[in-house]
C-alpha cells in the first residue's frame, strides 16, 4: 500500500476509486451515527446540548488527525524530496485548518450553556486546539507567501515538523494543567466510561468524518498533482 501510495501513477489510479468510495462510506456512517444521535435520550447533565459532541469530538479527533498527515508527508518531502508527498502536505492543511475550525466552534456553542462563556483563555486544552488551527493558518500563508515553490515547500514544512510538538499538549493537557475539559473517558484503561447509547453514534460519526478526510485528501492530492503537471507543461512549451 505505501508503494502504491507513493507512486504518483499508482496514487492516481488508486484514488480515482478509493476517493469516490470513502465519500460514500463516509455518507452512510455520519448519516448513521447522527441519527442515532438525535434518538439518544437527553443526558442527565447536559440535557440536549450533548448532542453537540456528536460533531464536536469527532471533528477535535480529525483535527489532530490531519496535522500528523501533515507532519508525517512534511518529513517525507523535506527529507526524501518527495514531489507527492510535498503534494499531499499542500492538500491536507486547509483540510485540517476547516476541522480544527470546527471543532472550536462547536466547542464554543457546547461551552456556552455548559460554563456559561463562549471561551476561556484559562482552558489549556481550548488554547492548544487554537494554536493547531494558527500552525494549520500559518502552513498555509507560508507557502502562499513565497513565490519560489521549493522555498515555500521546505520553510512550511520545517514550520509543520515544529508543530508537532502540539499534538502531544492537546492530548494531555487535561492531565498536565486544571482546565474545564474533562478526562478522557473513551480510549481510557479500564475501557469508556460512556454510555453505549452516547458511545456507539459518537465513534460512527467519528469513523465517517476520518472516512470523509480520507476522501477529501485523496482528491485534493490529485487535484494539487494535475496542477503541477499542468505547470510543468505550460512551462515546456512556453520554453520550446
Amino acid at each position: 500500500m505505501i508503494a502504491t501510495l507513493a507512486n504518483p501513477l499508482k496514487f492516481m489510479a488508486f484514488s480515482r476509486w478509493a476517493a469516490p468510495a470513502l465519500g460514500v462510506v463516509a455518507a452512510i456512517l455520519i448519516g448513521w451515527g447522527l441519527a442515532l444521535g438525535l434518538a439518544a435520550p437527553p443526558d442527565y447533565q447536559q440535557g440536549e446540548t450533548v448532542r453537540i459532541m456528536f460533531v464536536h469530538v469527532p471533528a477535535a479527533w480529525v483535527s489532530m488527525l490531519a496535522y500528523a498527515c501533515l507532519g508525517a508527508a512534511s518529513f517525507v518531502s523535506l527529507v526524501f524530496r518527495h514531489a507527492l508527498a510535498d503534494a499531499a502536505a499542500r492538500a491536507v492543511a486547509p483540510l485540517g485548518a476547516m476541522f480544527t475550525a470546527m471543532a472550536l466552534i462547536t466547542g464554543s456553542l457546547w461551552g456556552r450553556p455548559m460554563w456559561g462563556a463562549w471561551w476561556v483563555w484559562g482552558d489549556a486544552r481550548l488554547v492548544s486546539v487554537l494554536v493547531l488551527f494558527l500552525l494549520f493558518v500559518g502552513y498555509i500563508a507560508l507557502r502562499a507567501s513565497i513565490e519560489d515553490e521549493v522555498k515555500a515547500a521546505r520553510a512550511a514544512e520545517i514550520l509543520a515538523l515544529i508543530g508537532l510538538i502540539n499534538l502531544p499538549v492537546i492530548k494531555f493537557s487535561v492531565n498536565w494543567w486544571n482546565t474545564l475539559h474533562q478526562g478522557e473517558s473513551i480510549m481510557r484503561a479500564g475501557g469508556s466510561t460512556l454510555a453505549p447509547v452516547y458511545l456507539l453514534p459518537l465513534l460512527l460519526v467519528g469513523a465517517g468524518y476520518s472516512a470523509a478526510f480520507g476522501a477529501l485528501w485523496l482528491a485534493r492530492t490529485r487535484g494539487e498533482v494535475w496542477r503541477r503537471r499542468g505547470a510543468s507543461l505550460t512551462l515546456q512549451a512556453a520554453l520550446s
